[in-house]
């Protein structure tokens, strides 16, 4: 009787170390997975997330005209203010081929205009610009010269240096170097 309950006392100790010890191969398995998965639905790059969308054709190729694509894609992270491609279609005629074949130090100015460095999702846009009052919020862009961010009936609106307004249209667009708010103008420093 004693050799049968020493036997059966070892078999349900061997079963149960099994047991223990398969969890830990699953858990190391669940991680991996999840892992990969996080990998495949990580959000690219800012200048990937906006070539992706296809909505901001023209500010990607805009992008690679001016030669920012290497500091679009770096560390960060930023905050960037994108005109769609309607913004852009809203220039003077020519004025976007100009700009990406002639004049590349001039675009290089405008596109660093819509890039504030940090990271600024809607929600903190929005608290700035209260705690600012009612003559906005300074934002200091990449490109030096300052954005004034306001509240209008709820939407937050964009001025540049000679008074133009954009309305951020989208929030919150996640990259992996920082956010993109859509906007539904171009900005001009000058």
């Amino acid at each position: 009787m004693k050799k049968l309950t020493i036997t059966i006392a070892s078999a349900v100790a061997l079963g149960l170390s099994a047991c223990a010890e398969e969890p830990a191969e699953n858990d190391d398995m669940m991680a991996d997975e999840t892992s990969m998965a996080e990998e495949a639905t990580a959000p690219g790059n800012i200048v990937e997330v906006a070539a992706d969308d296809g909505s901001f054709t023209t500010l990607v190729a805009a992008i690679n005209a001016a030669e920012l694509g290497d500091t679009l894609s770096g560390d960060g992270p930023f905050t960037v203010f994108a005109p769609t491609d309607e913004a852009f279609g809203k220039l003077p005629e020519g004025t976007v081929e100009t700009l990406t074949t002639d004049e590349t130090d001039r675009l290089e100015s405008i596109l660093t205009y819509h890039v504030v460095e940090g990271l600024m999702d809607a929600a903190a846009v929005t608290e700035a610009i209260e705690a600012a009052g009612e003559e906005g919020l300074e934002l200091e862009t990449v490109g030096g010269p300052t954005l004034t961010a306001t509240l209008v009936e709820g939407q937050v609106m964009l001025t540049d240096a000679a008074g133009n307004m954009a309305t951020v249209t989208a929030t919150d667009v996640e990259a992996s170097n920082g956010v993109i708010h859509v906007i539904d103008t171009v900005l001009m420093p000058e």
